[in-house]
């Protein structure tokens, strides 16, 4: 069971989620930072009044985890940008301009995004998810071969919970998000996803399989738990 409500936060209404669990054994507070939203679990005996007494007494700890996250970046022209971890600065080029090469193209360490300023977001957005899409799909395809593994389906999906899922079936999800990791970090997703197609669980001979696909496995790991959150920080909201 989950329920809404807002924590008050200095005078700023933040989101507050009340879950109810019964595997919890006490109430736990933590801030979803790719939502920017309070999360309260509740253990099943305790009452949902009683966990918001105790999310009020944590609003100082719940304003200063706010107060350090990183900075949001929307796509704007000058924004900053990380491409396979790599920064890229967004460039706008203007309608009309003679010098195109399609809607958004790469050069050097610059990302041109061509049109409309008003569609500049979602030009960028689009050239992400393209190249995502094709970098994630040749990692797949070239994992799956090493494994004799046939994929079913490939999509991308903004979720805020995982980078990528396998499903019984053989269908493969990612976050756009992962084309802003470094590489060895997104063959790691992906492999992981891709060995799933083996074997369905994270048995030690899942991680040995892992291993054997690509290296830094347990770096890339670390990664993601250190600065993964920080790539929900690009773009749209998830």
């Amino acid at each position: 069971m989950q329920d809404d409500h807002f924590l008050n936060i200095g005078g700023r209404a933040v989101p507050l989620e009340l879950r109810k669990s019964a595997r919890a054994r006490r109430l736990l507070l933590r801030v979803d930072q790719r939502r920017e939203v309070v999360v309260l679990t509740l253990p099943e005996r305790v009452s949902r009044r009683e966990g918001l007494r105790f999310a009020e007494g944590n609003a100082r700890w719940v304003a200063d985890r706010l107060a350090s996250l990183p900075p949001r970046i929307p796509f704007t022209a000058d924004a900053v940008v990380p491409l396979l971890g790599r920064p890229h600065r967004l460039h706008h080029i203007p309608p009309g301009t003679t010098r195109r090469r399609g809607a958004a193209w790469v050069e050097g360490e610059t990302i041109n995004i061509t049109g409309d300023p008003a569609h500049f977001p979602r030009r960028t957005l689009d050239f992400l998810r393209g190249r995502a899409r094709a970098e994630i799909g040749q990692r797949a395809e070239r994992f799956a071969g090493q494994t004799e593994k046939e994929i079913r389906g490939l999509v991308l999906r903004d979720p805020t919970s995982r980078w990528g899922s396998c499903s019984p079936r053989g269908e493969l999800s990612f976050s756009w998000r992962l084309i802003m990791a470094p590489a060895f970090v997104l063959d790691y997703v992906v492999a992981h996803e891709v060995a799933h197609l083996s074997v369905f669980s994270h048995a030690p001979r899942f991680w040995t399989l892992v291993g054997q696909l690509v290296p830094r496995v347990d770096e890339a790991r670390q990664w993601l738990r250190r600065e993964g959150a920080g790539l929900h920080r690009y773009g749209p909201k998830p």
